[in-house]
């Protein structure tokens, strides 16, 4: 019997089931809900069959971990051979205090540092910056010098540690602070391993925490890739970020489509720059959320691995490594609630889950009081743990990709790509990234599912524990928080007053000059940037050089 017939033959007796069990027991007993969806309201068929993976297409997708189009994992053996790295983010307050939670973290088992960077280092500004007046620590960790990446470090072996920073618009900035303080700790550059974000496109899409304008921050992203593939080859020069376009509100594939256009717009720039595919791309990664439907999210990664391998080999891609989606994962935020939180800590086992299944490189698993304050020592601990079970107690991790040949998951897995490739044919007809964005084509659509997610919730046709059903008026809340030690603020402005005092005047002005007029030029900049902040130029000071050649981004009126 063929494909054909088969499919036809189960097609039928599908037929027959739905028109006599199924209904006649939705008849007698009904169903718990009107309409069963997603977490993105995307509708879910009682029941998934062949039929529901047309031809079996999924069989010639699928192939074998290690293989192409790596639907089933980047590496032959995934977390049989090496689990995730546990990767809790993690900043607040001074680069001394955080340094004494990176130390608590990797006591407790942590296996790779993320650093959460307060806003005015998100805007390139320094801590004492008259903009920057009441914000110091409060959402990571303030840094303004190479002396508090210096002090952030004190005690870790950067050569050692792998390091994930999540920055943007100064991303090229700080991460020559993490060099210069990686040397002055004695590590080569070629030891040194970890990731800056420097995702400036999801920046104006969603989180909105730009500097420069689009084209001087695309010069910089590819000066970094450029850099980075001759001088620092370990280190992954951009981590492209879904995460913030799904906690600004889009749906699970909204985040990946915009995601992975996000990722080609800065693989075709690096193209025109000149730039080798097989020498540049295998140090991209990316960074997903992981939402509360499980099978949604599997189905995500499972088709952005799929995807990226086969736009990779499209433009030209020769090497395996080259075709690899690496990805790092952190458990949804815009999922945690404020009421009884200590539910949060069931979500993000959910979540973490997912993730795992989906093949995921690294994960960060979200602290149950963190819809209330930054993250205390006891929820990070059982953020950690929870990342430790699931390796250790659940069994998940002990053969590949478990769920493959679902027919559900299949569909999900086709599902999301096929709505991928309808997103791209859009975001083409508009004239690229850079233009969709300038018409609030993302914009638009993120919000339009934000909205529609929060009139669900209010009209209790999504329920969320705690918020709409099972509620608990007399709860009492008896979870610690973090409290940002106020004194710390002194300390950092105390600390940069002492650099600009102490420094060699002369030896900041040129290396500023010259970052200036390399900027006019078209030379690559991190050599400049990293004579800046090796002669002790702060964040700020360094910014500043910059936007006075490329000026700052000023959102265009689209709604």
């Amino acid at each position: 019997m063929s494909d054909g017939q088969e499919i036809d033959k189960i097609k039928k007796a599908k037929k027959d089931w739905e028109s006599g069990a199924y209904t006649g027991a939705v008849d007698k007993h009904g169903e718990r809900r009107k309409e069963f969806m997603t977490t993105s309201s995307v509708p879910i068929k009682p029941l998934y069959t062949p039929d529901d993976v047309p031809d079996l297409d999924y069989l010639r997708d699928l192939n074998f971990p290690g293989q192409f189009p790596f639907t089933r994992g980047v590496q032959a053996t995934m977390h049989r051979g090496r689990l995730w790295t546990m990767r809790q983010f993690a900043g607040f307050g001074t680069a001394e205090e955080t340094n004494e939670r990176y130390k608590y973290l990797l006591a407790h088992g942590e296996t790779g540092l993320s650093v959460a960077f307060d806003f005015p280092t998100l805007y390139g500004r320094d801590s004492d910056d008259p903009l920057a007046e009441g914000e110091f620590g409060k959402c990571g960790v303030g840094i303004s010098s190479l002396r508090d990446i210096e002090t952030l470090f004190d005690g870790i072996p950067m050569k050692d540690v792998s390091t994930s920073m999540t920055i943007n618009g100064p991303a090229a900035v700080v991460w020559g602070f993490y060099i210069a303080a990686a040397e002055n700790q004695g590590a080569s550059r070629n030891q040194i391993t970890g990731t800056i974000q420097n995702d400036i496109l999801k920046e104006y899409i969603a989180q909105k925490s730009w500097i420069f304008p689009p084209a001087p921050s695309m010069r910089l992203i590819v000066d970094t890739f450029e850099f980075g593939t001759k001088e620092v080859p370990r280190w992954n020069t951009i981590s492209i970020s879904g995460y913030h376009i799904r906690e600004a509100g889009s749906t699970a594939l909204q985040e990946l489509a915009f995601t992975l256009a996000d990722g080609l717009a800065y693989v075709d720039a690096a193209i025109e720059r000149g730039l080798d595919l097989d020498e540049f791309a295998p140090r991209l990664s990316f960074f997903f959320n992981a939402h509360n439907d499980l099978f949604e999210e599997i189905g995500k990664y499972r088709a952005a691995r799929r995807i990226w391998a086969k736009e990779m080999k499209k433009r030209g891609a020769k090497k395996d490594r080259t075709m690899w989606l690496r990805f790092h994962t952190q458990t949804a935020g815009c999922s945690l609630t404020a009421q009884q939180p200590e539910n949060n800590i069931v979500r993000t086992t959910i979540q973490g889950l997912a993730a795992v299944l989906g093949g995921t490189q690294s994960l960060h698993t979200n602290s149950m009081d963190e819809a209330l304050a930054l993250p205390s020592e006891k929820a990070v601990k059982i953020a950690l743990r929870t990342q430790q079970i699931i390796a250790n107690e659940s069994g998940v991790v002990n053969t590949m990709d478990p769920l493959a040949g679902s027919y559900f998951v299949e569909y999900m897995t086709d599902w999301m790509e096929d709505g991928t490739y309808k997103y791209f044919d859009k975001i083409e007809a508009l004239g690229g990234v850079l233009k969709a964005i300038d018409k609030g084509f993302f914009q638009q659509e993120i919000a339009n599912s934000a909205y529609l997610y929060q009139k669900e919730i209010e009209s209790n046709e999504r329920l969320v524990v705690g918020v709409n059903t099972h509620e608990d008026d007399n709860e009492n809340i008896d979870i610690p928080i973090l409290e940002i030690d106020p004194e710390g603020e002194k300390t950092q402005f105390a600390r940069l007053k002492n650099i600009r005092e102490t420094r060699d005047g002369a030896r900041i002005e040129k290396a500023l000059e010259e970052l200036i007029r390399a900027a006019e030029g078209d030379a690559n900049l991190m050599p400049h940037i990293l004579e800046a902040v090796k002669a002790q130029a702060t964040l700020g000071e360094t910014c500043n050089a910059l936007r006075s050649v490329f000026g700052e981004y000023e959102e265009p009126a689209i709604f």
